[in-house]
């Protein structure tokens, strides 16, 4: 079957088409009810051959006062609490660093390693606020002055490449 040539061509294509889509997807949303109430069933202590003939609707039902009854400790939470999401999301980005900073041979290998280090001292008490772990109530408590960084290394000479450092 070759490309539509006309408007008409395409218009017939797509009815001709649409009773193809649909039955797949009856036979998808089938074949998951049936995985559904074979994984149902015996959560229920019920027996599937006492109930081979039962209703879609039947089925979902049947699932959706299963997981109601469930305890709300045994199902996940929905999203982390912004504070954990902060601290899940600055170890990965640690993880990341430690595999790409020293591949990338941007910084002597001495500044990536101690760069690394504070960044774990760091996460192991970051908060989005800035304060430690410990600090929930008051003002974070003042921090030293930061050490001065050591001036970052001259620019590699490539044309075309630009970098902030």
């Amino acid at each position: 079957m070759g490309l539509p040539r006309r408007a008409g061509d395409a218009a017939e294509l797509r009815k001709s088409l649409k009773p193809l889509l649909e039955k797949r997807r009856r036979a998808r949303i089938n074949e998951s009810l049936k995985q559904l109430k074979g994984l149902i069933l015996p959560l229920l202590g019920r027996e599937s051959s006492r109930y081979s003939k039962l209703e879609k609707a039947d089925i979902l039902e049947m699932t959706v006062r299963f997981l109601q009854d469930q305890p709300a400790s045994s199902c996940p939470r929905a999203a982390p609490t912004p504070p954990d999401s902060y601290r899940e999301g600055y170890r990965a980005c640690l993880e990341r660093l430690t595999r790409v900073l020293p591949a990338c041979r941007v910084l002597e290998p001495a500044v990536s390693a101690r760069l690394l280090e504070h960044l774990r001292r760091r996460a192991a008490g970051a908060t989005p606020d800035g304060g430690s772990a410990g600090d929930f109530c008051g003002p974070p408590s003042p921090s030293p002055p930061p050490a001065p960084m050591p001036s970052p290394p001259a620019p590699p000479c490539r044309p075309g490449l630009w970098r902030p450092w």
